[in-house]
């Protein structure tokens, strides 16, 4: 019988923690998006560049 690969485990229960975490911030925000990746939701980094030569 193989042995329990607990280091597997132990990174999808983190995993799921996170993922968790981050839908009831973006909850709590009201914020939809998929692109919050990194933790940062700063718009200022997501703004285009084209609109300020307008």
């Amino acid at each position: 019988m193989a042995a329990p690969n607990y280091a597997f485990a132990k990174k999808q229960r983190e995993l799921a923690q996170k993922k968790k975490k981050e839908e009831k911030l973006r909850k709590k925000t009201g914020k939809s998006d998929d692109a919050g990746d990194t933790g940062k939701s700063d718009d200022s980094t997501t703004r285009p560049t084209t609109s300020q030569n307008g």
